[in-house]
């Protein structure tokens, strides 16, 4: 697990997190709920259990798939980040996060590999998990 930690805040301010990744690694889905919640791939840090969470008063949650819960802030709408059901654990997006340029991420996985649209490419040469793959990896 990483020591590092970093803070994030919505657009209006209302919701601030605080994460300890569990590396300095993250992931992008290609899944359908995903490409419909952010407008194409979701890029998320895995934070496991460690997310301090201010402002909780103005976050909504939704119960998006038999396995995850998305939180968004009920003001501005931003996504805070989405939690696994049954773990409790957090993948929170990139972009929320204020990440120092010269922190240097790098790419662990990709998911839903088969549903990502021919529209776009990531430069990476991380593993890829199919739909099949995901699901038998969450069933």
């Amino acid at each position: 697990m990483s020591s590092t930690s970093y803070q994030g805040q919505c657009l209006c301010g209302g919701v601030g997190l605080t994460v300890q990744p569990q590396a300095q690694s993250f992931f992008a889905c290609h899944c359908n709920t995903c490409q419909t919640w952010t407008g194409g791939p979701q890029l998320s840090l895995s934070c496991g259990r460690n997310v301090e969470i201010t402002g909780q008063e103005m976050v909504t949650e939704y119960k998006s798939s038999p396995w995850a819960i998305r939180a968004f802030c009920k003001q501005c709408g931003t996504h805070l980040y989405f939690k696994m059901r049954f773990s409790g654990e957090y993948n929170v997006p990139l972009g929320l996060l204020n990440i120092p340029k010269q922190q240097a991420l790098t790419m662990a996985m990709q998911y839903f590999i088969d549903l990502k649209p021919d529209s776009y490419a990531l430069d990476t040469d991380s593993p890829a998990l199919t739909e099949a793959e995901v699901l038998d990896m969450f069933s």
